[in-house]
C-alpha cells in the first residue's frame, strides 16, 4: 500500500481472486502492470498510478474489488465510520506494515481503511 499523508482519501483497491498467478499474468500482459510478491496469499499491483493488491483471502467478489481508504488515525476513524450508521465488518487487524478495518456501508458496499505501522512510516 502507498504512503502515509493521504488522510481519508482512496488508497487502494484489493481484488479477492481464485489464482494469484493467473491474474498477475492477465493483468500484466494486458496492461503492463508490476507486482511485488508477500507470501502466497497476497501480491501488490501498481499500474504505474494505483496501488492495489491481489489477495486469496476470502472468496472472489462478483461485485467488485475492495476499496482501501487511508487514515492518519485508524482509531478515530473506526470511531467516526461506527458513529455513523455503518456495521465493522473485520474487526482491527494487524499485516506488515500496519493494521486495518473493514466495515459495510448503508447502502452494504464493504470498504476498508488501513494505517501504517509507525515504525514503517
Amino acid at each position: 500500500m502507498s504512503t502515509q499523508g493521504h488522510h481519508h482519501q482512496i488508497d487502494n483497491i484489493e481484488f479477492n481472486v481464485a489464482d494469484i498467478a493467473r491474474s498477475k499474468a492477465f493483468y500484466g500482459q494486458v496492461f503492463g502492470w508490476t507486482f511485488i510478491d508477500y507470501g502466497p496469499g497476497y501480491t501488490e499491483f501498481r499500474d504505474g498510478r494505483l496501488a492495489g493488491g491481489f489477495t486469496t483471502d476470502g472468496p472472489v467478489r462478483a461485485g467488485g474489488p475492495l476499496v482501501i481508504l487511508y487514515s492518519n488515525e485508524l482509531e478515530a476513524t473506526l470511531r467516526r465510520v461506527v458513529d455513523a450508521g455503518a456495521r465493522i465488518s473485520k474487526e482491527t487487524f494487524s499485516f506488515p506494515g500496519g493494521r486495518r478495518f473493514h466495515f459495510v456501508d448503508p447502502d452494504g458496499y464493504e470498504l476498508a481503511v488501513w494505517t501504517a505501522d509507525q515504525e514503517a512510516g
